[in-house]
């Protein structure tokens, strides 16, 4: 009942996300079911049952990120048990977060990239929409949460923009080009009605877009595995690479905190290095042999 009524409040007072409030209660339930084993309930879980459970998930193989994940959630419930009056006290107050190993993103180079866009066969209706998921993936940056839920109505040709709605139900507009313009007519988006991307009358899901980047990843004979997410990677990491500013990154990717669009400057730093190299002249000499 307790996680019912604050998964309601994270619903429509928080306005989180569905994917969000699925997540924290897939968290939450976890936790429940270690608190029952050891005889224990919310109302009365201690400092050293939280870390207990924190051992538990590392034993069981959880990495520091999922961890983080846990904590976060955890501490947002006893939170708001607290502000229910349901606990006077917080057990939550002393647990420190793990260190996190930050991975970079994982982004595909423009071989590869290219390879993935060309092919599907636009002479096929059905491969004519998997090639405008892919494009539209690539050209706005888009979450695949974000990219299932658009509707007709929230695109805007003429300015070649789409409405679309982010985390915390934030809605912005994101921006296409020409390409992508060419496929939306040429899947005669004008004429259908409802949500953009269908299959047999009912919106795709986002694991259904998953499995349509993995059958063109293996038909483009890539080496690797292709997500959504990595192509909203690219479309960062492209656009930091051809001069763009890190706070328009952030705009165009709907993050809350510069924080978050920072880690791609890791990637693009790279870019930079070489740049350096081909560019300036003392470092041309060098890396040709001659002295500097």
């Amino acid at each position: 009942m307790m996680i019912e009524s604050f998964l309601n409040y994270l619903a429509y007072e928080k306005t989180y996300s569905t994917c969000t409030v699925t997540s924290y209660s897939h968290d939450l339930s976890k936790f429940e079911q270690f608190l029952k084993k050891e005889g224990k309930t919310f109302q009365n879980v201690t400092y050293p049952d939280i870390r207990d459970y924190l051992f538990f998930l590392k034993n069981c193989s959880y990495s520091s990120r999922t961890i983080c994940r846990n904590i976060s959630v955890l501490r947002t419930f006893f939170h708001y048990l607290n502000r229910e009056k349901i606990r006077e006290d917080n057990p939550m107050e002393l647990i420190q977060n793990p260190k996190e190993v930050k991975k970079l993103p994982k982004f595909l180079y423009p071989n590869d990239l290219e390879k993935l866009l060309e092919t599907p066969n636009l002479k096929e209706e059905k491969e004519c929409r998997d090639a405008l998921i892919l494009e539209l993936l690539y050209a706005t940056g888009l979450r695949v949460s974000e990219l299932v839920s658009i509707k007709i109505e929230d695109i805007h040709p003429s300015e070649q923009t789409i409405k679309v709605l982010g985390k915390g139900n934030k809605e912005r507009y994101v921006f296409y080009g020409k390409r992508t313009q060419n496929l939306l007519n040429q899947y005669k988006f004008e004429e259908r009605k409802g949500y953009l991307f269908l299959e047999k009358n009912r919106p795709l899901t986002t694991n259904d877009i998953r499995k349509i980047i993995n059958i063109y990843e293996k038909r483009a004979g890539l080496k690797m595995h292709v997500t959504p997410h990595m192509i909203r990677h690219t479309f960062a990491t492209d656009l930091l690479n051809e001069g763009a500013s890190l706070l328009t990154v952030k705009e165009l990717l709907g993050h809350e905190n510069l924080s978050t669009t920072s880690i791609y400057t890791h990637i693009s730093n790279e870019k930079l290095r070489q740049v350096y190299h081909t560019a300036h002249p003392r470092a041309k000499k060098t890396s040709e042999g001659k002295e500097g």
